[in-house]
């Protein structure tokens, strides 16, 4: 009895690592989609990138806990989307989207410390996270960190050449920086 018990899990672990793998395999390619796509066609691949990140790649329950969490985010229950989506990443600390999300609600209720310190977790686990760094312009804007938030979008651009608005907000960057200078 214990040996099948033991050959289930086995099996049951290389069903879920295999799902994992394959969805590591679709980020690939569709990072490499988006950096060669026109702007009509970066829209779809945006979506599905944004599909993968939402969607735990083993767990069904943490990605409807996720998704409770940016639901209150829309209802703006900022502080219980954080307890909940707190809750999620300490269930699984390497789950970079849950960091993410709650990376935006610390910004949104303009706590800029712990938004910044989310980011940084969410680039450390996944460094073309394009969403994470256009949010890390956003939060160093508000702390008037303004060549590190220039940075962070020429960074979200790099990896996403048609993502909107950068090419605005990059140029407005400058124009401060510049002006800060003289």
């Amino acid at each position: 009895m214990t040996k099948i018990f033991t050959s289930l899990i086995i099996f049951i672990l290389l069903i879920l690592n295999v799902k994992a793998e394959n969805q590591t395999n679709k980020l690939d390619q569709l990072f490499k989609e988006l950096k060669i796509t026109n702007s009509q066609n970066s829209y779809n691949i945006e979506q599905q990138i944004w599909k993968i990140w939402s969607t735990h790649p083993t767990d069904e329950k943490k990605t409807l806990k996720l998704n409770q969490g940016a639901n209150l985010m829309s209802q703006n229950q900022l502080f219980a989307a954080i307890e909940v989506i707190t809750e999620v990443i300490e269930l699984d600390p390497n789950w970079a989207e849950a960091w993410n999300k709650r990376a935006t609600a610390y910004y949104l209720v303009g706590d800029y410390k712990k938004s910044q310190d989310d980011i940084d977790k969410v680039l450390a686990l996944e460094e073309r996270h394009f969403g994470a760094w256009a949010g890390q312009g956003l939060v160093n804007i508000q702390l008037k960190n303004y060549e590190k938030a220039m940075m962070s979008y020429k960074k979200a651009k790099e990896i996403y050449p048609s993502i909107k608005s950068t090419d605005a907000v990059i140029k407005e960057l400058e124009k401060i920086i510049k002006e800060n200078s003289i």
